[in-house]
């Protein structure tokens, strides 16, 4: 199957994009990150690419939406415990991210989320287990 995952971002401000994420404790891939986009390691093999709008445009003719005010999607990212959740929200708090909901525990699965300054969604779990049958 895949052994890569390439998720593209558009974004207003790639300069402020890239600090956001630096912030969190995230880094970039030199070879992918020029004055029009970003490529954001995520872990191994994970990466999305901050594209600035006009160039993200190159690429679809559907308009961009505003993730401020609509959902296109969202993703979620695996944490090797509920501390990283919970770190990686504190520093992305702290950074001026969104945080637009509650840490949520539901046994199996502990989860929480920041949404980035363009508004796009990341989720954040760590799974203990499976969820229950039925």
């Amino acid at each position: 199957m895949h052994k890569q995952i390439y998720v593209n971002l558009p974004v207003k401000d790639l300069a402020a994009s890239k600090a956001f994420y630096e912030a969190v404790g995230y880094t970039f891939n030199p070879h992918f990150t020029n004055d029009k986009g970003a490529g954001l390691e995520l872990g191994e093999n994970l990466y999305a690419m901050l594209l600035t709008e006009d160039f993200a445009r190159t690429f679809t003719p559907k308009t961009l939406i505003d993730n401020k005010t609509s959902t296109g999607g969202w993703m979620c990212l695996s944490c090797e415990s509920r501390e990283e959740v919970d770190a990686l929200v504190a520093k992305a708090r702290a950074a001026g991210g969104n945080i637009p909901g509650k840490a949520e525990d539901h046994g199996f699965m502990y989860g929480h989320g920041f949404e980035d300054p363009d508004g796009h969604h990341w989720e954040l779990v760590h799974m203990t287990g499976m969820p229950p049958q039925g």
